[in-house]
């Protein structure tokens, strides 16, 4: 409680104090020692009308706040100097040292203090770098770092002994005793726990070792870590400093921390009260600080100076008035003699301009330069006028001599003796731009000059022939009206007419070749400039860049060989011969730019005219003309040499898209005419126009490829850049030529698929034609096919013609312009796809074909076997073949006849295919008809039937596949095993048998006796025996077709086979013919095909 009432009563005391100095008179009063001073000395001066800056006698502290705190020793220094400015004696020393040094004698230090704030912005420019006399001159980084360094320099205190109870056991002991260290190194735990490192911020105590010295602390942690820093972090510093401490230990830093800052305070309010008396004094001379700086400021000049001042002017104005006239013509004669002294002086300079005239008129440039060059070198007088007027004259004649040799640079005849003269007077003029420079642009824009011409006068002859195109559609259109109309027009007619008739302009057809002819010359005019003007040019440029100006001219005479040999090295331009390449490169970007855009209008319909591929062998020309010695930089060669490779690019890529588009044009152009055997070069295939056609699209595109591509080979030898565009190119062509061949492909199946839709679309076919095509009307091409078989026969040779021969031919001829980039597997197999393709395709077209015809087969083996006039159950003895077997065997020959004379290679395979249908048609009739027409067979009827088949296969047996004689074998057992049930049928059921013929008495001798499979096997042989060679030499005409490729002496020996096959089936008497059906039936013998 003691303790709680002392501190009121100091707060007291310490209230009554400030009450006591705020009732204060603080108005300044002067010490009674001011007027022992002596007067101060001052000049007479006109008095600062400025406002005094009150802020330049405060000492500048706030900028010095915002940016640092101050220390404590800086604080006491401006507390000792505002104490010592208090008093007089002190402050007049003071003024006196001040304005001895600013060299203003006699100012007293408020004048000091306000001219020293009026001259702060004058005072920052004339700083030497040296110590700063202002403080926005102080680095005060650098000051806070001297002020730290300051600090650390120092040597921390020893720990005092912490006086306290004994630790209990387990807890951490701080420390008693430490040794002084350097203040940098550490300093001491606010918890007296240790001491922490300055440079790791670690602690280290008794117990532990010293920290590592290789942990760096980053300035933004360091200020966190640091106690008496304003961003000091609590949490942060417990965490890092502590993060080993006790909790413990922690609990009695705190305690000890506690205590301390209570001992603390009660030592400020001692000092308080002991020292109050001081306080009070601090503050009185504070104030009295701040009264006399506001007395400073209200009066700055100090007294009388301003009367001063006023009597000084009033005197010089009348000395003025009194001496005025004198004065005036002092200054007159002065000025009459400066006259005459400057024309005595500069008369030479006054004759300058009609001199220099005079010498330009007459051609004498070097005396023009000399005379323009000593007027030049004459120091004038900055403030004589009229010697100003006359070089400003001198100027303006030597400028338009100047524009006068520009102008003269720009002559495209100009030989290079004339223009070194020129180069040399332009340089001794000292032209504000580069003269050779000058000339090299001249150049260069002349001829971007040209090229635009060029341009400009393609363009106008395309409108010409655009609008003459135009005048002849508008008379050809008044030409037919006139014809349909038949009236004859009168003048007045006529001009109505002209006004009547109208023409479209997007309905006239422009004449593409004429106007490829103008693009072809376009680009020709083009190069010329490009081959004429380039290396004159790039030579110019090596002679003047080596010093050697005269040497590359190519319109000399004796003089300039006379100049030659008196040339020295020198430079006559500060540009480099790099931009004058770059020049020429940007002149090759126009022209590629134009070349491009001119190239890629060629009408498609053209691209086998030379117009492309002549604009290609310009562009080599120029490549050429390129390469020669010292004719253009190298990166020119290359920009050229890469115009060429994409304008070839650009035309192979055309010639490959133009065969495509040919290939589709001309499929849908097929006229259906077959060609003649000279035409197709023998080949057995009966094809149309359309494969020719397709192979001279390949032969005229491809040679014209190969033509490109051998001539960019030959460039590309000197250019590596050029390899890789030569096997893009070369990629591209192999690609298109294999396309072309798959869009025939493809366009030939969509043909053959088209005419199978037709056929399939008709319901009555009549040998092969279709009402419909009957009554097609003849509007097709003399010659042409109309049958849709023969037809679709046409597409299999065209198909059979490109894979056997075409193919093969074209291949073979154009693969070595891929081929070296290619591996030989790679190479052949790309002809086995091909060929592998037109096998698909015709495999295709092949079933269409057969399908069609075995529509009408089917029809005649209906025919054959149910509506020939025959019933097999009570057939007539066998006499021959009849006439329904001749007729079935015709359609055969029809289609025999056909395939022979359309697609003879495919002869066989069609035939063996439609036979095989034949015989599974025969087998899918007799099966569906097994229980209405054909369930009864009698042993005539079955010695007819098999008489007829075997009579089928010996005539058509060089057509016969494996499978055709499997089919048959089937066949017959089928027959056979319906013929032996009718026949026990009818011995069953005798009652209801018919009575025996005449013929059939032979064949059944008693109706209960059952018949085998050998007697009607034998009976069938028998027949086959007496009557078959007779049959094949009865219809041996109309049978000659298939004796072609199988004689008919091989014939007769071809049944026996079959017969003994089906007597193996039936070797033993005592087993009937059920039994034997599983042991090698000719039933059983391949399964039955519908």
């Amino acid at each position: 409680m003691s303790s709680d009432s002392n501190d009121l009563d100091e707060d007291e005391l310490l209230q009554m104090a400030l009450k006591e100095q705020a009732k204060r008179d603080l108005t300044y009063q002067k010490p009674p020692s001011s007027s022992a001073r002596k007067p101060v000395a001052n000049l007479v001066q006109q008095p600062r009308q400025q406002k005094p800056v009150a802020a330049a006698a405060a000492p500048p502290k706030k900028s010095a706040a915002a940016v640092r705190k101050p220390s404590m020793d800086e604080d006491e220094e401006s507390e000792v100097e505002l104490l010592s400015i208090s008093s007089g004696d002190d402050d007049l020393e003071r003024e006196r040292e001040i304005g001895g040094s600013s060299g203003g004698a006699g100012r007293g230090r408020g004048s000091d203090v306000r001219e020293k704030g009026r001259a702060r912005k004058e005072d920052d420019g004339a700083w030497d770098g040296g110590e700063p006399d202002c403080w926005k001159r102080v680095n005060e980084a650098e000051l806070a770092r001297r002020v730290r360094d300051m600090r650390e320099s120092r040597t921390a205190p020893v720990v005092q002994k912490v006086e306290g109870k004994a630790p209990a056991p387990g807890k951490k002991v701080a420390l008693t005793s430490l040794q002084s260290l350097p203040r940098g190194m550490e300093c001491i735990d606010p918890l007296k726990l240790g001491i922490i490192d300055n440079k790791t911020l670690r602690l280290i105590t008794e117990s532990s070792g010293s920290p590592s010295k290789a942990e760096k602390v980053d300035n933004t942690l360091r200020e966190k870590l640091v106690y008496f820093s304003d961003h000091f972090d609590p949490k942060l510093f417990l965490s890092r400093i502590h993060q080993d401490t006790t909790a413990a230990d922690l609990e009695a830093g705190a305690l000890g921390l506690k205590s301390d800052l209570k001992g603390r305070n009660l030592q400020r309010k001692q000092l308080v009260k002991d020292n109050f008396d001081c306080f009070v004094s601090c503050k009185t001379t504070i104030d009295d600080i701040e009264s006399k700086l506001k007395r400073i400021e209200e009066d700055p000049e100090g007294s009388g100076t301003t009367h001063l001042f006023n009597c000084m002017k009033s005197v010089t104005s009348r000395a003025n008035l009194a001496f005025e006239p004198l004065f005036e013509r002092q200054a007159q004669a002065e000025k009459i003699r400066s006259v005459q002294g400057m024309l005595q002086r500069f008369r030479t300079l006054f004759n300058l301009p009609s001199i220099i005239r005079s010498s330009i008129s007459k051609g004498e440039y070097d005396l023009a330069v000399r005379e323009y060059k000593k007027a030049k070198s004459i120091a004038l007088p900055s403030h004589v006028n009229i010697l100003k007027r006359v070089l400003e004259e001198v100027e303006k004649v030597m400028l338009e001599f100047k524009g006068t040799l520009y102008k003269s640079m720009e002559d495209p005849k100009i030989d290079f003796t004339s223009l070194e003269n020129t180069v040399r007077l332009l340089l001794e003029l000292e032209p504000e731009s580069d003269p050779v420079w000058h000339y090299l642009n001249v150049q260069n824009h002349r001829i971007h000059g040209l090229l635009e011409k060029c341009t400009y006068d393609h363009e106008a002859r395309v409108e010409i022939l655009r609008n003459d195109t135009h005048e002849k559609a508008i008379s050809d259109a008044k030409w037919q009206q006139i014809q349909q109309n038949g009236v004859s027009y009168s003048d007045t007619a006529s001009s109505n007419e002209n006004n009547a008739v109208q023409v479209d302009l997007q309905s006239v057809e422009f004449p593409s070749e004429e106007i490829d002819i103008l693009k072809g010359r376009y680009i020709k005019r083009l190069t010329a400039v490009l081959v004429h003007h380039i290396p004159v040019f790039w030579k110019t440029a090596i002679s003047i860049f080596s010093g050697k100006f005269a040497k590359s001219s190519q319109v000399t005479d004796t003089s300039a060989n006379k100049a030659e040999e008196k040339v020295t090295e020198a430079r006559y331009s500060t540009h480099s011969l790099e931009e004058v390449a770059g020049m020429i490169r940007k002149t090759i970007s126009v022209y590629e730019a134009k070349v491009n855009s001119t190239f890629c209008d060629f009408d498609e319909s053209c691209i086998l005219r030379p117009f492309m591929s002549d604009a290609i062998n310009e562009v080599s020309k120029a490549c050429q003309a390129f390469e020669a010695k010292e004719s253009t930089p190298h990166s020119a060669v290359v920009a050229l040499r890469k115009i060429q490779a994409e304008i070839t690019k650009i035309y192979i890529q055309r010639l490959c898209s133009w065969m495509r588009a040919s290939t589709e044009g001309i499929s849908k152009e097929e006229t259906w005419i077959p060609v003649s055997i000279l035409e197709r070069n023998r080949s057995p295939y009966a094809i149309s126009y359309l494969p020719l056609a397709f192979r001279s699209v390949i032969v005229s595109g491809m040679e014209q490829v190969n033509l490109m591509i051998l001539s960019v080979k030959s460039e590309a030898a000197k250019s590596e850049d050029m390899f890789a565009q030569i096997e893009e190119i070369i990629i591209s062509v192999r690609l298109a030529f294999l396309n072309c061949f798959l869009d025939f492909a493809a366009h030939l199946e969509q043909i053959g698929a088209d005419l199978s839709q037709s056929t399939s679309r008709q319901d009555n076919w009549k040998n092969g034609y279709s009402d419909e095509h009957q009554e097609e009307p003849s509007a097709n091409t003399y010659g042409s096919v109309i049958d849709p078989h023969r037809r679709l026969l046409m597409v299999l040779s065209n198909i059979g013609y490109c894979k056997d021969e075409l193919a093969s031919e074209l291949y073979n001829k154009f693969k070595y312009t891929w081929l070296q980039s290619r591996d030989k597997n790679e190479d052949s197999s790309d002809l086995q796809d091909l060929i592998m393709s037109f096998s698909g395709l015709g495999e295709k077209v092949l079933e269409h074909y057969t399908f069609a015809k075995a529509n009408l087969i089917r029809t005649a083996a209906t025919n054959y076997l149910l509506d020939s006039g025959i019933q097999w159950g009570s057939a007539p003895q066998v006499k021959g073949i009849r006439d329904a077997a001749v007729e079935l065997l015709h359609t055969l020959v029809a289609v025999h006849a056909e395939v022979f004379a359309g697609a003879k290679p495919l002869l066989d395979k069609i035939l063996g295919v439609l036979i095989e249908g034949l015989i599974d048609t025969f087998l899918s009739v007799v099966e569906e008809n097994r229980s209405s027409d054909l369930r009864s067979i009698d042993a005539n009827g079955f010695c007819q039937l098999m008489f007829e088949l075997e009579y089928f296969e010996t005539v058509l047996y060089s057509y016969f596949t494996s499978a055709a004689t499997e089919s048959l074998k089937s066949l017959q057992g089928t027959v056979l095993e319906i013929a032996i049930e009718s026949i026990s049928e009818a011995v069953e059921t005798p009652g209801h048998n018919r009575r025996p013929t005449r013929g059939s008495e032979d064949t059944v001798s008693d109706d209960k006796q059952s018949v085998s499979a050998d007697d009607l096997l034998a009976l069938t042989k028998q027949c086959s025996n007496e009557l078959l060679q007779q049959e094949l030499e009865r219809t041996r005409v109309n049978t000659a077709c298939f004796a072609e490729s199988a004689p008919l002496e091989s014939t007769p020996p071809l049944p026996k086979a079959t017969y003994s096959s089906f007597r193996g089936s039936m070797d033993s008497p005592s087993r009937n013919y059920r039994g034997s059906q599983s042991s090698g039936s000719p039933i059983n013998a391949r399964p039955r095909r519908r």
